[in-house]
């Protein structure tokens, strides 16, 4: 049985902290589907398309992945991919405390599909989609959190 896992997110934008969480997992798993989904609690600055070029981009050559979008549950697309593992990033105890109750929901819903905490590398701990958000939004330097160039800020 090969080890297939999502890392599922809404990557508005991709950051340095997810190509972290990436880099560790790639070695544990067959394939890894790097999954984008919508998420109703969070306004999407960048579209669907562009956030899915932007990951194309980074792993072009990396045959273990698979770069995606997705709607509905995570749970479902695990079971649709033939996944058995969920990757999550954590960079803190509060990434934890809510990663550890979405696992607890998700096990519900797909006892096939358990869960892999990853602990962001201490550098990258403060690096979050919406820190990268606000500082383009300001039209601060963000180089140092994204492999990529943003369009320009309104």
């Amino acid at each position: 049985m090969k080890n297939i896992a999502v890392f599922a997110g809404s990557f508005c934008p991709f950051t340095k902290g997810h190509e972290d969480i990436v880099r560790k997992a790639l070695p544990l798993f067959d394939h890894l589907y790097i999954a984008l989904g919508h998420n109703h609690a969070k306004q999407d600055i960048f579209p669907v398309e562009q956030r899915l070029q932007w990951i194309k981009d980074l792993y072009d050559g990396v045959p273990q992945v698979t770069v995606m979008a997705y709607e509905g549950l995570t749970t479902d697309l695990c079971r649709k991919l033939g996944a058995n593992f969920l990757v999550r990033g954590v960079r803190n105890a509060a990434d934890y405390a809510a990663e550890e109750e979405m696992r607890r929901i998700n096990l519900a819903l797909n006892p096939e599909v358990e869960t892999i905490f990853i602990p962001t590398s201490p550098e990258l701990e403060i690096v979050s989609s919406s820190l990268i958000r606000e500082l383009w939004s300001l039209h601060a330097d963000y180089s140092a959190f994204l492999s990529y160039k943003l369009p320009d800020a309104p």
